[in-house]
């Protein structure tokens, strides 16, 4: 048999290109090919930058995965604010209301009648007025006072006060009864008491594509109140709008229903259903997302999983057809063994002699009767 002739030398180096021409790959010629020349300035790929002058890093907002929740803001924390028990400002006021009015007598402006009702001595001089220092103790007490008074606020159990000063937080004070905080910040109240919140039926498809509708609960608490209040403008409706988002995501993994055997698949199929599991998932995807606007998510249970009016009754058909199915084969099942049984028993205790077409014929039978004995319509064919 003659030897197939070889590709000739030139034709591989005429067809040279970066990689093997695949015409070549299935020649007979083993040959070393021949090393490629260096490319010309046109052609040749600009080589990688040097370490010493490789493009400066990326930041690392942009070297993020994509969907990766939201990182606090280490700059806004939750710390004490300035505060004090409101007893002591009330203590400050009568003190400084005190001192108003023992200048207001030292100066004659008590009139007679008043000291005489409340038996007091005349004052020490007659009536005269203030000079300029007169006047600025009265005002400084009256200003006190004014300040002691105007500072007091009643602490609640189950809230917060969040504190600024010119738009600077200056803290967060949860101190409860009578509490005195300086009238010159802005105070603005934070429930952080265990809050409950079930959603409306949200809009969400499974694996299949299938439109759904699904209510979520979710079990929260404000834990940082300055992120709660400081990092987004509602921090309620930023909680609402995630559930959706993360219900979406989750549900988007799973099938709402499997309508295969477990057998099958070597176990059970995970779906929607798994109230356990999914609840789970929703938790820490959630708790994920609302860790950076200082929310705590306790759980996220989905408490109804629904399909769309406009393809319920399509899939109720369907999940019906997988039930009828599962309940004829276990039926099929449980008839096929008591035929095997019942013939199997007349064959061993010499009750009967079948050759190949009689067992047929009667396995049929049987088959029939049993089908017949269980009200089952199933053709026996």
């Amino acid at each position: 048999m003659p030897e197939e002739p070889k590709a000739p030398r030139e034709l591989v180096v005429r067809n040279r290109r970066d990689s093997i021409p695949m015409d070549l790959l299935f020649r007979g010629d083993t040959a070393e090919l021949p090393k490629p020349s260096k490319p010309s300035k046109s052609t040749e790929s600009p080589k990688p930058p040097e370490p010493s002058q490789a493009s400066p890093a990326a930041p690392e907002s942009a070297r993020l995965p994509t969907g990766a929740p939201p990182r606090p803001d280490r700059d806004v924390v939750e710390r004490r604010g300035p505060a004090c028990s409101g007893w002591w400002a009330v203590l400050v006021a009568l003190l400084a209301l005190a001192g108003a009015g023992w200048l207001a007598w030292a100066g004659g402006f008590v009139p007679g009648r008043v000291t005489e009702s409340l038996r007091l001595p005349g004052p020490p001089r007659p009536r005269h007025g203030f000079d300029a220092a007169g006047w600025a103790a009265v005002c400084g007490c009256w200003a006190v006072a004014l300040v002691a008074v105007g500072g007091l606020t009643r602490g609640r159990a189950g809230s917060a006060w969040v504190l600024s000063l010119f738009g600077r937080y200056r803290g967060s004070v949860r101190r409860t009864g009578l509490v005195w905080i300086s009238p010159l910040m802005l105070r603005r109240r934070v429930d952080v008491r265990l809050r409950h919140w079930r959603s409306e039926p949200m809009v969400a498809v499974d694996a299949q594509g299938v439109e759904l509708r699904v209510v979520v609960l979710v079990v929260w608490q404000v834990k940082d109140t300055a992120r709660a209040l400081l990092t987004v403008d509602d921090h309620t409706a930023y909680l609402a709008e995630q559930v959706e988002a993360v219900t979406a995501r989750v549900a988007s993994r799973l099938p709402a229903d499997s309508y295969r055997d477990p057998a099958d698949d070597g176990g059970d199929v995970p779906t929607l259903r798994d109230a356990e599991a999914v609840g789970d998932a929703l938790t820490r995807a959630l708790a994920a997302e609302c860790r950076a606007v200082g929310i705590e998510v306790f759980s996220a249970r989905p408490t109804r999983v629904e399909y769309a009016p406009e393809v319920a009754a399509a899939m109720q058909r369907r999940q019906i057809a997988a039930i009828d199915a599962k309940h004829r084969d276990s039926v099929l099942t449980s008839v096929l063994d008591a035929v095997d049984d019942t013939v199997r028993r007349l064959t061993d205790r010499g009750l009967v002699t079948l050759d190949d077409y009689e067992r047929k014929a009667l396995v049929k039978d049987l088959t029939v009767a049993f089908y017949t004995a269980r009200g089952s319509a199933v053709d026996p064919h």
